[in-house]
């Protein structure tokens, strides 16, 4: 089999699950009747639908293509960085239930909502902005994945990444901009089911029956991937996953979809607890292409983020292989629609209606679905420069990481936070973390860990210096109504 080519089989398999992916979003318009319905779904997931979507998300390209290319280059970096967001995963988990108890007794549906709550609307409007631009550049990481898949098919459909790119956007336009939260969810059931059979079962398992077997696998293993190692990159990294994880406004709004507190903690504990499994396979997935494909990824694909679609057209026969590639592109849509649609919510809900609070629901769906054609431009723009799913992932996750983490984590738990005192976190944090990142990151640390310790270090100070004179209050979950 030539291994950079597949079988009209395999393409009609891909094509067909673009394809449904996008029937699906468009068959729950009918669904939308308010914004509630468009930004949380009606507030109505349970647990297993919490489970799938929370896992679909997490993963993503960039969890799974990206990270799966770390461990190609860089070996255990791939785990190490992954294991403090698992962490980060499960203490989120812990308090998934007070923030749906929050939203349904306080109607809050976004955490830029719950800073104006507490902190005002300057706090919320500053918040919003660093989520919008946080969530398009990770919609652009999970352009960047499709593309790189779509590129590979360049040989036989005449598509570059360019082109690859640009097709990836439109799809995420259609059923995210067609259904919400009900079609993002849905189609992430879909694709958690698609991407654990497809991708984490059989792509491994294809890889070591071509390997010879986990023992000869073992023998063959180059010693510099299985060493773990640190450096001030990696401990960036760490800490940017480990202080994001308190802030991510994809889980945030996921917490508030659920439909009651057992639900969102169960259901964000049940996809946190797959996504740590998928950690070693993607790891495996990746130090394993240097045995099935060899040590040339870079140079024949252009990018290491394409070994595991290049694994599986190696070790899988056809109609299998184009299973595995549809459930790889289902990790990337399942993360990428999430993204987009809180992108969308910040843009519209979160900072148009402060500015125009008697928007109506109707007007305000509409032009919900005109910024979800809108932004995934700005993400394609970003995609085309960068050109790494990886690296667009951690530029965007480091600035707001150190600039939102904490001040999150005090808005739900520190009665003494203050307005002045988050917005000079948030502001210390962005500034820190964006100068050292100019200046070249200095000792080699990740700009994530001194971005974080000024936030933190600010919003303390300030808080205590001004808590007594302009105290704000902290909301308290009680029982949702």
């Amino acid at each position: 089999m030539d291994h950079t080519q597949l079988s009209v089989l395999d393409l009609g398999i891909i094509a067909l699950y673009l394809v449904s992916m996008v029937v699906v979003g468009v068959w729950f318009v009918r669904r939308i009747k308010d914004t509630g319905d468009y930004y949380v779904a009606g507030r109505s997931l349970g647990p297993l639908v919490m489970m799938a979507t929370v896992c679909a998300t997490i993963i993503g390209g960039s969890g799974l293509m990206g990270r799966a290319g770390v461990a190609y280059s860089s070996g255990t970096k791939a785990v190490l960085t992954a294991i403090p967001y698992l962490l980060g995963m499960f203490i989120f988990s812990g308090i998934a239930g007070k923030i749906s108890d929050i939203g349904m007794k306080y109607d809050v549906t976004s955490i830029p909502d719950l800073f104006e709550r507490r902190f005002g609307k300057t706090a919320k409007i500053l918040l919003a902005a660093m989520v919008a631009f946080t969530m398009m550049g990770t919609v652009a990481s999970q352009v960047t994945a499709t593309a790189t898949i779509i590129n590979m098919l360049g040989g036989q459909v005449g598509l570059s990444f360019e082109a690859g790119a640009l097709i990836a956007c439109i799809i995420f336009m259609v059923y995210t901009a067609s259904s919400g939260l009900f079609g993002v969810v849905y189609t992430d059931v879909l694709q958690f089911y698609m991407l654990i059979l497809f991708v984490y079962i059989l792509i491994p398992v294809a890889s070591l029956r071509s390997i010879g077997g986990f023992s000869t696998f073992l023998a063959n293993l180059d010693p510099a991937l299985a060493k773990p190692y640190l450096n001030g990159s990696i401990l960036g990294d760490i800490v940017t996953y480990l202080v994001f994880t308190m802030a991510g406004a994809e889980m945030w709004q996921r917490a508030f979809a659920a439909k009651d507190r057992g639900s969102a903690k169960k259901g964000m504990f049940l996809g946190t607890a797959v996504y740590g499994v998928t950690i070693a396979l993607v790891y495996f997935m990746g130090v394993a292409a240097h045995q099935v494909i060899g040590d040339d990824a870079l140079a024949v694909y252009g990018t290491t983020d394409a070994v595991v679609p290049a694994l599986a057209i190696h070790v899988l026969p056809i109609g299998l292989t184009g299973l595995a590639l549809a459930g790889i592109l289902s990790v990337i849509m399942s993360t990428a629609d999430s993204y987009l649609l809180v992108s969308v919510q910040t843009c519209v809900h979160d900072i148009g209606k402060t500015f125009f609070p008697e928007m109506k629901d109707k007007t305000e769906i509409l032009l919900s679905r005109v910024f979800s054609i809108v932004l995934p431009l700005g993400a394609l723009v970003i995609a085309l420069y960068i050109k790494n799913a990886y690296n667009i992932l951690m530029f965007a996750w480091s600035f707001y990481a150190a600039a939102a983490g904490i001040p999150a984590f005090a808005a739900l738990f520190w009665k003494k936070a203050t307005s002045a005192g988050v917005i000079a976190g948030m502001a210390a944090g962005f500034t820190v973390c964006i100068g050292w990142k100019l200046a070249g990151e200095p000792f080699g640390l990740g700009s994530a860990v001194p971005g974080t310790i000024a936030c933190g270090i600010a919003l303390i100070a300030v808080s205590l210096a001004t808590c007594k004179s302009h105290p704000s209050a902290l909301l308290d979950a009680g029982k949702a109504r």
